[in-house]
């Protein structure tokens, strides 16, 4: 037992879900793709893998269940700034990263010379990137919050998400939490309504729409946990790979969408994640998984600025479609090679050093 004074390893995990890992690790992949495509086939109705956006949602509901599962017996003891350390050796290393490429990527591209024209902003924009304050300044570019590493947007909320966690959800019990996830569907349905589609949350002039995507998602998660909602079956990675999958390959149906989409948010993900973590890991699959889980974030974090020089490319070549097939899976290929690279020299030993550091600042 932890003495009273002491604060307990704060580094301490408890097991993972290793086949959420890799569903986390397969739903990068699919963002990757869909941000190559959206460019390909701007018209989200002839894309096959138009509702990947939808990754973002199950992200933010994964994050609500690991969270609760992980901090809802900790935090208490750890306390809140140490929670916020730990999140942001975790998280924030991997957003000053993706800045940093963003910019050289930016000024670099060899397609455009965009950055000319926002060369006195471009200290301003590498520091909001850094420090994800949101500065929608490109209109060529569609406005996006974080225009040297557009992801970034999703983690922004994410940290919003955390810091209502860590000052009032840890502290309302399952009726008020179901009460809010309920509210939260609701604004969720609204948002699709509103918009059309769940896709928004990533610009200055749809930034309404991450507040409820992360506003029911997040509490969803939690409440899977919760309730303990885990569905034991004998279903293993692949198959449960496959249903996440067919979520991302829905067809775009303007007239269906602000139906459609919040329903998989709601309904869906949450049982996905439910009967992830109550599958059978495999012997052939637990490799598989713990290596796409380490990959999913760094993958999801750094791939971006890439795709900026991809969409100059398009808007200056005009290539056809067959042209840009093989840079699309040849770029998909090099990203994860790339981001394994980030991962392993520079992610891993920044915050192993960092981790190092907050342990001997603890009494």
């Amino acid at each position: 037992m932890y003495e009273q004074n002491r604060v307990p390893d704060l580094n301490a995990t408890k097991q993972h879900f290793k086949i959420l890992d890799g569903l986390r690790g397969l739903a990068a992949v699919a963002v990757v793709i869909f941000h190559f495509m959206e460019i390909a086939i701007p018209d989200y109705s002839n894309n096959f893998i138009a509702h990947a956006f939808l990754a973002v949602d199950f992200f933010f509901c994964l994050s609500g269940f690991v969270i609760a599962y992980a901090y809802d017996q900790k935090l208490l003891k750890i306390g809140v700034w140490n929670f916020f350390k730990l999140r942001l050796i975790r998280l924030h290393p991997l957003v000053i990263i993706g800045a940093v490429i963003g910019i050289i990527a930016f000024m670099l591209d060899p397609f455009s010379d965009l950055y000319l024209h926002y060369s006195g902003n471009l200290v301003t924009m590498f520091l909001t990137a850094s420090l994800m304050i949101p500065y929608p300044i490109v209109p060529e570019r569609y406005f996006n919050l974080f225009h040297l590493n557009p992801p970034t947007w999703s983690l922004f909320w994410e940290y919003v998400a955390n810091i209502f966690y860590a000052f009032i959800l840890i502290r309302i019990r399952n009726k008020v939490l179901w009460v809010l996830t309920i509210i939260a569907a609701a604004t969720l349905f609204y948002e699709a309504q509103r918009s059309g589609n769940l896709s928004g949350g990533w610009g200055g002039d749809n930034i309404f729409g991450g507040f409820a995507r992360v506003f029911y998602s997040f509490l969803a998660g939690m409440l899977v946990y919760r309730s303990k909602w885990i569905i034991n079956s004998r279903l293993t990675f692949p198959v449960i790979g496959i249903l996440l999958i067919i979520a991302f390959l829905v067809p775009f149906v303007k007239e269906w969408n602000p139906v459609v989409e919040p329903l998989i948010v709601i309904f869906y993900f949450p049982f996905l994640i439910a009967l992830g973590a109550g599958a059978r890991l495999t012997a052939s699959s637990t490799r598989l998984c713990n290596f796409s889980g380490e990959l999913s974030y760094p993958l999801y974090m750094v791939h971006y600025p890439f795709i900026w020089i991809f969409f100059s490319w398009v808007e200056k070549s005009k290539p056809s479609m067959s042209e840009m097939t093989p840079v699309i899976i040849i770029g998909v290929i090099l990203l994860i090679a790339f981001a394994y690279l980030v991962m392993i020299f520079i992610d891993i030993p920044v915050r192993n050093r960092l981790k190092g550091l907050l342990n001997r600042s603890v009494p």
